[in-house]
């Protein structure tokens, strides 16, 4: 549970920030320059910040440097991936979800700026979260 308020509270600061800047912007700029912004205001937080964080696969035991990069990882455990795009599709997903699977990390956000309200333009995905299955399974009835 300890994990899950840490994690929980990473995300919500990096959110908060994000709210600012699209405020302040708004939608239409670069994805870089939404990055820059966000780098800069979650260090100003007080959150260690890396940009552009090379990730690794590792295939039979082999590290192999395939060119992928974070956007974004926060406090080493959130991964941010940021977009400006007219739509997030599908595979805007999958690759947040491919890098939460081979980073470790157990969850990500996905932010796009290029909406009008930023809150619909966040999306939060995971990877083995703490009680999220157990959460599920109550809500569903399972």
């Amino acid at each position: 549970m300890k994990i899950k308020l840490k994690l929980d509270k990473i995300t919500e600061k990096i959110i908060g920030v994000s709210i600012d800047i699209h405020r302040e912007l708004g939608p239409g700029l670069l994805e870089s320059t939404y990055e820059s912004c966000l780098v800069y205001g979650l260090m100003e937080t007080g959150l260690k910040v890396e940009q552009q964080k090379p990730l690794p696969v590792v295939y039979k035991g082999v590290k192999l440097d395939c060119g992928y990069r974070l956007d974004l990882l926060v406090e080493e455990e959130v991964i941010v991936e940021l977009k400006s795009v007219e739509k997030i599709l599908p595979i805007h997903k999958a690759q947040l979800l491919s890098y939460l699977k081979l980073s470790g990390c157990k969850v990500g956000l996905l932010i796009n700026f290029n909406v009008e309200l930023l809150k619909s333009g966040i999306q939060r995905i995971v990877n083995d979260y703490p009680d999220y299955k157990r959460a599920n399974k109550e809500q569903n009835n399972y």
